[in-house]
């Protein structure tokens, strides 16, 4: 997958994980780009280790777009700990 296309999924994953929790979130979707790209490939490199697939191979695979959300929303959830803490 071309590095526009992981973006674009970073940022439409950061995207779906903000809807699916909702919440206050310092940063605004500065940070939400951000988290849902690294999430995009926090979630890749994680399916990649434990079931030995690259889901983010393919842009229009249902297996890339569940990694990456799932992957966004676990930044977003730790995000939460760490500046609620702050």
């Amino acid at each position: 997958m071309g590095i526009i296309a992981f973006i674009i999924l970073g940022l439409l994953a950061g995207i779906l994980a903000k809807a699916i929790m909702p919440g206050e979130d310092p940063g605004g979707i500065i940070v939400t780009a951000i988290i849902g790209i690294v999430g995009a490939l926090l979630g890749g490199f994680i399916a990649a280790a434990v079931f030995g697939a690259h889901p983010l191979d393919e842009f229009f695979d249902i297996s890339t777009w569940v990694t990456a959300i799932l992957g966004a929303m676990l930044l977003l959830f730790i995000y939460r700990l760490v500046m609620k803490n702050r």
